[in-house]
């Protein structure tokens, strides 16, 4: 029997990382290999099962946290991953690449103003369970025979392979319909593919499960651009409901002199490089970073991505400009428990950053222009101190740095412009988003948006949500009724005041 008190006696612990100067050797995972069965064990005793658990309500899946730490702690392995894969059809992507908001609403932290000094370490378990749910075999494809005798399914086209595309073809197949997902790069994932680097996520994890979902039966098409090689009237005519989850990836761009240079590009297009050199595509980057000063506009995770990778590519210095004040290390009085808080926190690419001395991280700066060198290329970066009431450049502050490459790392506005949209009679809001309604309904019967291509910019858990929500609306568009689950609804949002 576990503990039920852990939490008032064993401290928060966290998955160990391998050196920062060895991890800037190669492109692997930073963490070294799961921690010993009873450390994880131990951790998940800590969690005190709460009567009302906010982790729930943080967590836009619902995962069942208390449930499967419980039976962890009491060994039961087999059982946690079940009940962890109840929910998240994908937690071994969600393990590495969510910010774990559920551990923010942990009541653990109700009385820390730093989330990670007390909070359950759910992440780590999560990504535990899972590991060792591949490891052991548990988590495999559905047999055949579970789903394949109904005669009622239909078929269905999945635009988009992404997080949410994915999940919803996942969740659609094992209802028994017929699903083929469309995907317009020459191998499937979206931006799980493409846009994470693979020392944050290594690409067998993505392509082994990607296996499975072939197994269980459904098509994946890749290389294949939905509206424009397969119009969407024939989406319609050979389909009895299209799903479009093409995600949001429109970048926000920077308005300002020199913009145009050679040496300034998007940040997604320097990470797509990268990860296709590390598939093997090509032995050097275009867009490579080695032996330049490089720049980087943008404060969140994809610039860290960006730092990281051009860390491993031998930069000869980065510089990250962040138009943001640097957050407080505590909670604000104007984010209290349950929220997830805007914190200042090292990811694995600072860490290296500072082992390797290589750059600096200017905060509350302004990107003012890119200005050329003598060849008419890229040569610096000319910034300044940001006003706090408008974020504008505060006038005798500016500073130059040197820089033949800036990835421009801002964001993003919604889906890119496609023909599709129009074919499909979807439209576009204010923010930039695909319209839907509170069932994720779009356009004539049997269109639906799911994603960031209807949410916006999110994270990885919402786009699983809203790919295991979309499939139940699908279904139930199809049938009159269906036993999926739904976890959100269109507008759902997180928590906040």
């Amino acid at each position: 029997m576990a503990d039920r008190m852990a939490f008032l006696t064993t401290p928060r612990s966290e998955r160990e990382r391998r050196d920062a100067r060895e991890r800037l050797g190669d492109r692997r995972e930073v963490y070294r290999p799961g921690p010993p069965l009873p450390v994880v064990s131990a951790q998940a005793a800590r969690c005190m099962d709460c009567g009302l658990p906010f982790c729930h309500s943080a967590c836009p899946l619902g995962n069942l946290v208390p449930e499967w730490n419980r039976l962890a702690a009491e060994g039961d392995w087999h059982a946690a991953a079940e009940r962890l894969l109840a929910t998240n059809n994908f937690p071994e992507f969600t393990g590495r690449l969510c910010p774990a908001p559920c551990e923010s609403a942990c009541v653990l932290a109700i009385e820390s103003a730093a989330v990670t000094i007390k909070a359950v370490a759910i992440k780590n378990v999560e990504l535990a369970l899972a590991d060792r749910a591949w490891e052991q075999g548990w988590d495999r494809p559905l047999p055949v025979e579970r789903w394949a005798g109904r005669g009622d399914g239909r078929r269905v086209a999945v635009v988009g392979s992404g997080p949410a595309g994915l999940a919803a073809a996942q969740q659609l197949t094992r209802a028994g319909h017929a699903v083929t997902v469309y995907e317009r790069e020459d191998r499937a994932g979206g931006l799980l593919r493409y846009g994470i680097p693979p020392f944050r996520l290594e690409k067998d994890r993505l392509d082994r499960r990607l296996d499975q979902l072939r197994e269980e039966g459904t098509v994946l098409r890749t290389g294949v651009w939905a509206g424009r090689d397969v119009p969407g009237s024939e989406l319609r005519a050979g389909y009895d409901a299209v799903v479009v989850a093409v995600g949001a990836t429109a970048c926000r761009e920077l308005p300002v002199p020199g913009r145009d240079l050679p040496g300034v590009h998007p940040a997604m297009e320097y990470l797509t490089w990268a990860n296709r050199v590390a598939e093997g595509d090509r032995p050097v980057s275009p867009l490579s970073a080695e032996g330049l000063d490089v720049v980087i506009v943008g404060g969140g995770d994809t610039a860290a991505d960006c730092l990281g990778t051009a860390l491993r590519e031998r930069a000869a210095s980065v510089t990250q400009l962040d138009i943001n004040p640097r957050p407080p290390g505590r909670r604000a009085a104007g984010q209290p428990w349950p929220v997830h808080p805007k914190v200042e926190r090292e990811t694995t690419s600072h860490e290296e950053c500072g082992a390797a001395e290589a750059g600096a991280r200017v905060f509350a700066a302004a990107t003012v222009g890119f200005e050329p060198g003598p060849d008419g290329r890229l040569g610096a970066v000319r910034f300044a101190e940001a006003d706090p009431r408008d974020r504008g450049p505060r006038p005798g502050t500016e500073r130059v740095v040197p820089a033949r490459l800036v990835l421009l790392a801002l964001g993003f506005t919604g889906p890119e412009p496609d023909a599709l949209f129009a074919q499909l009679g979807l439209a576009t809001g204010p923010d930039g988003a695909l319209q839907r309604d509170e069932g994720f309904a779009a356009g004539p019967a049997g269109v639906f948006v799911a994603g960031d291509a209807g949410r916006g910019q999110s994270l990885i858990v919402w786009a699983i949500a809203e790919g295991r929500a979309v499939a139940a609306a699908v279904d139930r568009y199809l049938r009159g009724w269906t036993e999926l689950p739904a976890p959100i609804g269109a507008s759902a949002r997180a928590l906040g005041l």
